[in-house]
């Protein structure tokens, strides 16, 4: 993701390139264009507006919590973090700061999304919305060795589409994951997850990455059915949102900036995306237990947990959270 987040920035007429740091200096100095490179954040900060984190999933806590204590704004690419504790800490570490931190969940962006968002809108209250995604992908690499790489690499896509579309949040689920006997993965590749959201509504993810023959668009089939009717999506072709003019992580970056000048939240600010990284591990959770997940519990759970693991001015910041859920609505 490095090198589309370094085009993305090179065409944007809002932002330019300060510096590039990597564990690797060598392929920071290859990436950096004639500007700076290090290999910590720390030692070109002060020449640096904000960061673009595009490290492995598994640094975006440790370099996130460095900019926002640096005092640095972050836009950060997906899953927030690995966790659920350290999310919440991020959460909480943004507001102590006052420095702004997003999540790009780039196919908010998708043109035909809007489409459809404003066709369901004038069909009255949601009762189910179903998604599904059946791809024969063929990664090579980690994804081929984890244990739920469809839950944990790809459905975040669909559930942070799934809140979005319904204007609402999870309360709790049921996920059946498994992997059929062809399966090229290590770990379960497939699964069917049944989500009740606060309004009543039921969202249904049928979906696998094992599915040779008859692709799904890559952000899948959708059908929502609504009071007053039932609309559906293709994932490509609905008509567009004639005033979206930007799409994926180039629109993510032109949102960031504009939060950054005006003020005004996104979308995807960190408070509000710790829900679609709690679907994405509540749904992992009942799978691995076979059991109906609480979404409440488990951010209970978290909270408590990043009580006990932050930095004391950190741990009093999510301390003084009425309830998890009720902190991240309001921010």
């Amino acid at each position: 993701m490095g090198t589309e987040w370094l085009a993305a920035i090179a065409a944007s007429p809002d932002v330019s390139l300060a510096a590039v740091v990597d564990l690797d200096l060598a392929a920071a100095a290859r990436a950096a264009q004639g500007v700076p490179s290090a290999t910590t954040l720390s030692e070109v900060a002060s020449g640096a507006d904000f960061v673009v984190n595009a490290t492995v999933p598994s640094a975006h806590f440790d370099v996130t919590r460095s900019a926002l204590r640096l005092g640095l704004p972050v836009l950060g690419e997906k899953p927030l973090t690995s966790t659920l504790p350290e999310a919440l800490t991020l959460a909480a570490l943004s507001s102590l700061t006052g420095s702004l931190f997003v999540v790009s969940q780039s196919r908010r962006f998708e043109r035909n999304l809007f489409g459809f968002k404003s066709r369901l809108s004038a069909l009255g209250p949601v009762g189910s919305l179903t998604t599904e995604f059946y791809r024969g992908a063929r990664f090579g690499g980690f994804r081929e060795t984890m244990a739920h790489p469809l839950l944990l690499d790809m459905a975040i896509h669909a559930f942070d589409t799934a809140r979005y579309l319904l204007d609402d949040e999870p309360v709790s689920v049921y996920c059946d994951a498994y992997n059929p006997s062809w399966s090229w993965y290590a770990g379960d590749a497939s699964a069917n997850a049944l989500f009740r959201f606060a309004s009543g509504a039921r969202y249904s993810y049928l979906a696998s990455w094992c599915a040779d023959g008859g692709d799904t668009s890559w952000n899948g089939n959708w059908r929502a059915v609504a009071s007053s009717g039932t609309a559906f999506w293709d994932g490509d072709r609905s008509p567009a949102d004639a005033n979206t003019l930007l799409e994926t992580i180039s629109a993510s970056l032109s949102v960031f900036v504009e939060a950054l000048r005006t003020g005004r939240r996104p979308a995807t600010a960190v408070h509000a995306n710790v829900m679609s990284l709690a679907m994405v591990l509540c749904a992992v959770a009942s799978a691995d237990t076979g059991a109906v997940v609480a979404v409440d519990d488990v951010l209970a759970r978290a909270h408590a947990s990043a009580i006990g693991s932050a930095d004391p001015d950190v741990a009093e910041v999510l301390r003084s959270w009425p309830s998890v859920r009720s902190a991240l609505e309001m921010s």
